[in-house]
């Protein structure tokens, strides 16, 4: 499969130098090709030159308003070139940035700018009046708007006096980056915090097994808070390369998104399976041209290989990568795939671990287990996590340590994913160690229900999940989506499921719907769907 380069241009690939900071690179790339799109966004371009500029003059602010060394600063906003400058000015500041969803819940920001001790906050004048509706005692510095009378506000116009000169604070690369969150098993987010060193090996990464050059043209969909953005960001920066902002209103179209592909002439684009199998479910890729499209890497979750098979046909010029790495831990292992890996119904290869990882699969005893045999992934990489903000026990709980040569400590990080190392060394990925329930007696793995629906033909997504009824049995239930202008039943699909899985593992029902709830970094949202279809909370047999 050729991925090719179509473009012209510049393609030679910069010299940076080693033990850097994330933000070295826009500073390199500002000094040597200061005029080179940064940025583009709607069709207006930043460069180097304008972005690192624009970020000095916000860590000026910052500094001059006490933001101290490690403060964290939340990135409150939506794709927008100030959300890059964000980025970079915080971490020019030497601070951490923390991402915050615009679209989550007052209650779920509430509780991590006090979580997270934020007091430097970037907004637009939409997530401002979000902010507005939260009472807090904390003073905050507010920039990026003048609508919000409550606290400390400085609009992007103050910020021109400033000093365009970069800061050029001295900081280690085991300092703090950014912290994300992500739910956590308590129900209160938690946030993983990296560094500038795990960063920068997942940047170095992601631009050396793409092979970027500074004339790629990289999609970055995926929301701030989303580790795909880590790789849009920064692996892009890394060699002078252009991001392409796309607005969260555009992907949630197929044929926007399949439009802007074409006519931004993206090169490589890293996104999840729900959202390519979207691209061509409704013939949105039909009559377009993605001949600039040389390569797509996908990760969060598996993607059922007979889908896989149809977009592969469609795009026989680009490069598919299946990237794995949970966000404590993102790329540890990937895979290039081939056309025989999707010739089968069997879970595609996660692959190999990266040089700066490396990992044992062990059983529920935590004994290491041979090769062939699943067991959980446990890993030790550079992008490794520094743990859970403020949380020592959960940190405790998701590491295991061992010792080498009955001395040195060696810490691994627990994935909670069950995979199977086969002999070739390639891992496959069977299904989270927390999917596993019991059920009629029986052990059965969710994931591989999923799978099962996954094959049929008919079928563009599926979901199992599992609900408690009154006597407080767990029952294994699927809701599924069907391909464009298909129609299906249960009755249809559980003959053909019957022959993959055994009796016990056969769902109780299955629910055919229009579409699947998603999470805002485009998952199966499971728990939605679980509340959903309980017989304790709804007395609707297919609620939609």
């Amino acid at each position: 499969m050729s991925n090719a380069r179509s473009q012209v241009g510049d393609s030679s690939k910069p010299d940076l130098p080693n033990g850097f900071l994330i933000h070295s690179a826009l500073e390199y790339h500002a000094q040597h090709t200061p005029n080179h799109p940064a940025l583009s966004l709607s069709g207006n371009a930043m460069s180097y030159s304008e972005l690192n500029c624009a970020a000095n003059q916000l860590a000026h602010t910052l500094i001059e308003h006490q933001a101290e060394e490690h403060a964290r600063v939340g990135i409150f906003l939506f794709k927008s070139f100030e959300l890059a400058i964000g980025i970079y000015g915080a971490l020019k500041a030497g601070c951490i940035f923390v991402p915050l969803d615009p679209f989550m819940p007052i209650e779920r920001l509430a509780f991590i700018l006090d979580d997270c001790d934020i007091k430097h906050i970037i907004v637009d004048d939409i997530t401002a009046d979000k902010l507005t509706s939260i009472h807090t005692a904390k003073p905050l510095h507010v920039y990026g708007t003048e609508n919000d009378p409550q606290h400390s506000q400085y609009a992007w116009s103050t910020l021109e006096s400033q000093s365009t000169d970069n800061p050029g604070l001295i900081m280690n690369d085991q300092s703090l980056a950014y912290i994300m969150y992500t739910s956590g098993s308590t129900g209160s987010p938690k946030g993983m915090m990296h560094s500038h060193l795990g960063s920068i090996t997942y940047a170095r990464w992601g631009a050396e097994h793409v092979d970027l050059t500074p004339i790629d043209r990289v999609a970055s969909h995926a929301p701030l808070h989303f580790d795909l953005s880590i790789f849009d960001f920064f692996s892009t920066a890394r060699v002078g390369a252009t991001v392409v902002l796309v607005p969260e209103s555009v992907v949630r179209f197929p044929a926007s998104w399949v439009q802007t592909l074409e006519s931004e002439k993206i090169t490589v684009v890293f996104t999840v399976p729900y959202t390519l199998m979207t691209m061509y479910r409704d013939g949105a890729m039909d009559k377009r041209d993605l001949t600039s499209l040389r390569w797509v890497l996908f990760g969060g979750e598996p993607y059922p290989p007979a889908q896989l098979r149809e977009l592969m046909n469609k795009l026989p010029h680009t490069q598919f990568t299946n990237v794995y790495g949970p966000a404590e831990a993102p790329s540890c292992t990937c895979h290039d795939i081939t056309v025989a890996d999707v010739q089968s119904d069997d879970p595609l290869p996660i692959g190999l671990l990266s040089r700066n990882s490396s990992g044992i699969v062990i059983d529920e005893n935590g004994e290491d287990v041979p090769t062939g045999t699943a067991g959980e992934l446990c890993i030790r990489s550079t992008t490794l996590t520094h743990g859970y903000w403020k949380q020592p026990e959960l940190s405790k709980k998701a590491f295991l340590t061992r010792k080498d040569f009955g001395y040195f400590d060696t810490i691994y990080f627990r994935t909670g994913d069950r995979v199977v190392q086969h002999e070739d060394g390639l891992l496959r990925f069977l299904g989270r160690v927390d999917r596993m329930v019991k059920t009629r007696g029986h052990r059965v793995e969710l994931d591989e229900v999923e799978a099962a629906l996954s094959g049929h033909p008919k079928v563009a997504e599926a979901a199992a999940f599992v609900v408690v009824d009154e006597l407080q049995s767990q029952l294994i239930m699927a809701a599924v989506t069907l391909k464009s202008q298909l129609t299906s039943d249960s009755k249809q699909l559980l003959p053909y499921i019957k022959e993959k899985l055994p009796v016990y593992a056969l769902p109780v029902q299955i629910y055919v719907r229009e579409e699947l709830p998603h999470t805002s970094t485009g998952k199966i949202d499971r728990r939605v769907l679980s509340a959903a279809y309980s017989p304790t909370t709804t007395g609707d047999e297919n609620p939609d």
